[in-house]
């Protein structure tokens, strides 16, 4: 998902995204949407929540941070 996609649904949830990146911006949604805020926190691609609609982009996030 790109950022724009990504503020656009901070702002759904009233969460000001001017200053965050990508990765704590996601958990912040996360959390807003009573979700656990895991976002870039896979190990080795693990992650039981296979209906999370960030999953995709966490894998890949996970990947960099680690880097």
């Amino acid at each position: 998902m790109n950022m724009q996609d990504i503020r656009e649904r901070a702002k759904d949830y009233g969460i000001k995204s001017s200053r965050m990146n990508k990765v704590k911006l996601i958990q912040t949604i996360q959390l807003a949407e009573g979700n656990f805020n895991c976002f870039a926190s896979a190990a080795e691609q693990q992650c039981d929540q296979l209906e999370c609609i960030w999953r995709d982009d966490c894998f890949s996030a996970a990947i960099k941070l680690d880097s």
